[in-house]
């Protein structure tokens, strides 16, 4: 007899559990980022990894659960590809765009992260705010802009006061919008922003707009 605490194992298949773990959150993200949070089902999570409801719940302890343990691995991902930002040998303005390209083809590579973002802003943070593990995992990025700035700064070549969270804010906001408004700017000005003719024309887009408000002089703040 089987109890919540000992699933049972479906017949003639040894399941090892990390992998259980992974099949269960991959198709978690999909339903998460198709359906929202409310309209997800865990029947359906269960249906397309070969195994149980009672499994989920054995693994994740719930509906609420599952979709936080998605949202940590899915900001994890992006925090890995920060990590592994390698700037340090660039000139400033080098780095920088380096920095924006990374974000653009992250943020491309990943659209069940824009969406899963979408859905939890609707709820007002509150997976992320109880997550622990959110809270812990800081964004490499920004350690990495404020050495940018403040290597372009020294040089001369970054002449606006500018703050690293709010630059870091500059860059994901258009790579963001790119990605979760493609079909209402489609549908409002007949242009597809993930179009491949027009990719490398938003990737070097970003960079210039970027560096150009890094080499204005004053911030507009500054300028009231």
């Amino acid at each position: 007899m089987t109890t919540a605490e000992d699933p049972a194992q479906p017949t003639g298949r040894v399941r090892d559990a990390a992998r259980t773990r992974g099949e269960i959150m991959d198709a978690a993200t999909r339903e998460f980022a198709r359906a929202g949070y409310a309209g997800a089902r865990v029947d359906e999570i269960a249906a397309r990894t070969r195994t149980t409801k009672r499994m989920i719940y054995y693994y994740f302890g719930g509906k609420e659960q599952l979709f936080t343990a998605v949202l940590e691995r899915a900001y994890s991902v992006i925090r890995e590809a920060e990590q592994r930002l390698d700037v340090e040998h660039l000139d400033p303005v080098a780095a920088i765009r380096r920095l924006a390209a990374v974000t653009f083809d992250h943020h491309e590579a990943h659209p069940d992260f824009i969406q899963l973002v979408s859905i939890e802003n609707v709820y007002g943070a509150e997976h992320i705010a109880g997550s622990e593990e959110l809270r812990r995992l800081s964004s490499p990025a920004i350690d990495v802009i404020r050495r940018i700035l403040d290597a372009g700064r020294a040089e001369g070549v970054f002449t606006a006061d500018v703050d690293a969270v709010d630059l870091h804010a500059m860059i994901s906001s258009f790579c963001f919008f790119r990605v979760a408004n493609r079909h209402t700017f489609r549908a409002l000005f007949d242009r597809d922003l993930l179009a491949r003719d027009r990719r490398e024309h938003y990737r070097t887009m970003l960079a210039d707009m970027v560096i150009a408000y890094l080499t204005s002089g004053e911030t507009p703040a500054r300028q009231r």
